[in-house]
């Protein structure tokens, strides 16, 4: 068991038990995925791009991103139908509590000029989703092997049913939310 899955079940479910008033343990939300996507326009032009980024992203998440085409061709943003666009990550169970631990604790410290996260960011059945600039934050990512900085965008989808009770969720988490 990694230290946040010990955490939620020692602090944060009693925590959530008493502020929202849950009869059963099985209505306190929990975190059930974490997902991380790059998308990569600029692949189009070099097909090596895609393979930075699915080494970039295996080295954040400890699996292997999967390679996401595009549905359709735009004449506009010279894109075919086909073609690799971008490299999404599903992480579940303990990949997703270790993921969130580093997330919390080192990545999000490391961002310039960082007052907290949004909280309009909610989409209303208790999911969040922020981007991040560029990968460097991660100490996993060598610095002097970064062609280019990409950034990222992080889902966090939780069991939630209102924005408040997974806003409660994720401070009970530690997470860095802007105060209202």
């Amino acid at each position: 068991m990694t230290r946040l899955q010990e955490h939620y079940v020692k602090n944060v479910i009693p925590k959530l038990q008493e502020e929202f008033n849950f009869k059963s343990s099985m209505e306190i939300p929990k975190i059930t995925m974490i997902s991380v996507n790059m998308g990569l326009g600029e692949a189009t032009g070099n097909k090596k791009i895609i393979d930075s980024a699915v080494i970039d992203l295996e080295a954040l998440t400890g699996q292997k991103p999967v390679v996401t085409l595009a549905r359709k061709s735009i004449a506009g943003f010279k894109i075919r139908d086909g073609w690799p666009i971008g490299a999404k990550v599903n992480m579940r169970r303990t990949r997703m509590y270790e993921f969130l631990d580093r997330l919390i604790s080192v990545a999000i410290p490391r961002i310039r000029d960082f007052r907290g996260l949004n909280l309009k960011s909610f989409d209303g059945r208790g999911n969040y989703t922020f981007g991040l600039k560029e990968q460097i934050v991660f100490p996993e990512i060598d610095f002097d092997k970064v062609d280019t900085l990409r950034g990222m965008d992080v889902t966090i989808t939780t069991s939630a049913k209102t924005n408040a009770e997974a806003e409660a969720l994720l401070r009970a988490f530690n997470f860095p939310l802007r105060t209202k």
